[in-house]
């Protein structure tokens, strides 16, 4: 029966991803910090459970070439190789070459000449780490050997009174419908020791007329001989795990050293008896809370059964050892809080999710506004409780697409990493606010625009560590990113302190390129507002860093598309700041709906500061001029009707609704304040693309459509289009 790989293999795809990303995070830390043998433990047993998990699936080539990254890992572990950044770059690059055959299995690509050449060549630079009995094919006939721990911890028991391992197996019956093979699970079993015996027991098969032929009944008692450890073993199995029953226990011998561990202990004063032989290394952490587990349930049928017993029962451990754990639990009783479990869900289900909010929004809103028709008070009422459950149960959904953005600024230390190595700069990255959350597809797409600013910041900011000696500075530069919430949006920081940006280049690549005139009077800001314009580049040569004047134009335009706003600060010899504006979230908002003659717009409501009356004054409204004195502040008007065109009278009355984005502020002239509104926001076509006045549209509880203001575009126009009056009359 072949193995059906398609229902299972993405979350392999995901979870090696995750690890590799773990590995070169722990890495870049080994690289400027003193040896951490926790680290150096948890980067093997990374590269082995890739290694194990791609035998599952009997991907051979990543497990023969992360077979030789374990065995450097090891001897590193084991203090026979020593850290150095030779070997460091060398695990970067090995991290990266398991990536790409990641990417192989995930495109189902055939695996080319260049990328075998590279892990042949990468695993014979390794071999001046790990010692030369290693093969050197990436691809080839490379079994793990099965002499590399000797130090195994072995329990006595009269269940397994030999030198074998005894592995029960009773896997769910819903192994094969999930599509996972146990053929494919003892096969690679073999590569970690050598399979004595097996006994297969159906006597789980149920009658022929009761018989699924999807579902799998057989159970297997397996010995087993191997100098792997217990966790290693258990690893082979961990995509079996769910709804299966495996218990795993180790041969005789060294019973007393299980004993003398855990009387020994003397860490810690607060472990239940789990966590003692959890500690000791007598059980692992599945098989703790299977017995935990187990015992729960027999309490639901009002059965009270120690721990120890259950552990025993289920040939998890042996009694000797559960007597030496309960007597040292006697010194130290108390309870300990166990780790909330997370669940993993597909991100297309969770989008799903968020949109069934947003029409559920917008039906709860058109059933308010019928309610408010009937005057009835009754279900006016009914439907207020019912609106307020909408916006939890809509804030609860937004809350599960929130993600922390650290793990978009930890992908950067390689950056920085590799580009310093590149241009021979000596540069830290510094990152502050990466628990800072904010919807997972804005991070997704901000990732890119972040990368130009990085990578821009390196190249053009920082100096060598000669010219920044020379000017006073430490050799080593500094990149810093920070994130946090400010008024309903994010604010990213990606700061340097290096020369700053040169005005006056700036200034003659401008004029050399006709975008600015030669006598054009320009300030600071608009000048360095110029690296935004396309094709703009002060490089004097093309490298695959930059010079093709593609970059800040496309940052620019992608974090506008995203309803943001970027900001520019730079000092000559101090650095510079760019700072990016984003929402929190692209799918609902809290609105604020107004009216201008028959149409309706939307302005967020985190932007809105107040609305003020718009005063006659002298028989002439008072935004006849683009600008009013707000209690001694300019405040640049914006008149909706003349911008958008809207045909209609004025209205009896007009009011300004005070903006507010970054430190600028405007005033949008309306006729009508309509109150808040739940925004479900829905993206415009791309006829629209080039209309700054909007950036999206709703839905209303009526059926009618209305537009969501681009509030900063708006307030950069207004800005701009304001000049400096003489006088200002109010």
């Amino acid at each position: 029966m072949e193995l059906d790989l398609s229902l299972v293999l993405p979350a392999f795809i995901d979870e090696s991803r995750e690890a590799l990303d773990e590995l070169e995070e722990i890495l870049l830390h080994l690289e400027h910090q003193n040896v951490d043998h926790e680290k150096l433990n948890t980067i093997f047993r990374i590269a082995h459970t890739i290694k194990g998990s791609a035998g599952m699936f009997g991907l051979d080539d990543i497990v023969n070439f992360t077979h030789v990254v374990e065995g450097v890992l090891d001897r590193l572990r084991d203090g026979d190789t020593h850290i150095s950044p030779e070997l460091i770059e060398m695990l970067l690059a090995c991290g990266d070459h398991i990536g790409h055959l990641v990417d192989i299995v995930e495109t189902k690509a055939p695996l080319d000449d260049s990328l075998i050449n590279n892990g042949n060549e990468l695993i014979s630079q390794l071999s001046t780490f790990n010692g030369p009995a290693q093969n050197t094919s990436a691809t080839k006939d490379m079994v793990p050997s099965l002499q590399t721990n000797t130090d195994t911890e072995r329990i006595n028991s009269g269940n397994a009174n030999n030198d074998y391992w005894h592995i029960s197996l009773q896997f769910s019956t819903d192994t094969l419908r999930n599509g996972m093979e146990p053929l494919s699970m003892l096969h690679y079993l073999e590569t970690l020791g050598d399979i004595i015996n097996i006994i297969t027991l159906g006597d789980a098969i149920p009658h022929c007329s009761d018989m699924d032929p999807e579902s799998f009944y057989l159970r297997f008692e397996i010995t087993f001989n191997t100098l792997e450890d217990k966790q290693v073993i258990e690893d082979a199995f961990e995509f079996f795990s769910e709804g299966s029953h495996i218990s795993i226990l180790p041969p005789n011998s060294k019973i007393t050293d299980y004993i003398a561990l855990i009387n020994s202990s003397n860490s810690v004063d607060d472990m239940r008896i789990g966590d003692i032989l959890l500690s000791a290394g007598a059980l692992t952490q599945s098989e703790l809370n299977d017995a935990i587990n187990t015992q729960k349930n027999l309490q639901l049928t009002s059965v009270e059964k120690p721990l120890g017993d259950i552990i025993v029962e289920q040939r998890m451990s042996s009694q000797p050892v559960i007597d030496a754990a309960i007597v040292k639990q006697t010194q130290f009783r108390s309870e300990k809080t166990r780790e909330a479990a997370s669940v993993r869900v597909d991100a297309a289900k969770l989008d799903q999710l968020i949109n069934l909010v947003g029409e559920l929004v917008i039906a709860s809103a058109g059933t308010a506004l019928n309610a408010q028709l009937t005057n009835d008070t009754t279900l006016i009422e009914s439907i207020s409780t019912l609106t307020d459950l909408v916006e939890e149960v809509r804030d609860s959904a937004l809350y599960l697409r929130m993600v922390p953005i650290g793990a978009t600024f930890t992908r950067f230390k390689r950056v920085v990493h590799d580009m310093s190595k590149e241009l021979g700069k000596e540069i830290e990255l510094v990152v502050t606010g990466a628990d800072t959350e904010l919807d997972k597809t804005v991070v997704e797409k901000i990732s890119d625009p972040l990368m130009h600013l990085v990578r821009n910041s390196i190249d053009h900011g920082i100096e060598s560590a000669e010219t920044r000696q020379a000017n006073g500075k430490s050799a080593t530069g500094v990149v810093t990113l920070n994130a946090f919430h400010d008024s309903g949006s994010i604010i990213i920081e990606v700061n340097d302190d290096g020369a700053g940006l040169n005005r006056q280049q700036i200034l003659n690549k401008a004029i050399e390129n006709g975008l600015i005139e030669e006598d054009q009077q320009l300030e600071d800001d608009e000048i360095y507002n110029l690296i935004f314009e396309p094709g703009f580049s002060t490089a004097n040569e093309v490298t695959n860093i930059s010079g093709r004047g593609v970059g800040m134009d496309v940052v620019k335009r992608n974090i506008t598309e995203l309803r943001g706003a970027i900001e520019l600060n730079s000092k000559p010899g101090l650095g510079t700041s760019f700072r990016v504006r984003l929402p929190l979230t692209l799918a609902i908002i809290d609105g604020f709906l107004i009216g201008v003659s028959a149409d309706t717009f939307v302005i967020p409501l985190d932007m809105v500061v107040e609305c003020i009356e718009l005063k006659v004054i002298n028989n002439q409204q008072e935004s006849a001029k683009n600008y009013i004195d707000l209690r001694g502040e300019v405040l640049p008007l914006i008149d909706l009707r003349g911008l958008l065109t809207i045909a209609g009278e004025l209205g009896k009355r007009q009011n300004i609704v005070v903006v507010q984005y970054g430190n600028s502020k405007a005033g949008i002239v309306v006729d009508q304040l309509m109150g808040e509104f739940q925004t479900v926001i829905k993206p415009l076509g791309a006829i629209f693309s080039n209309v700054r006045a909007v950036s999206g549209f709703t839905v209303l509880g009526n059926g009618d459509v209305s537009l969501i203001l681009d509030i900063p575009g708006l307030i950069e126009k207004a800005i701009t289009k304001q000049s400096h009056p003489a006088s200002i009359t109010a």
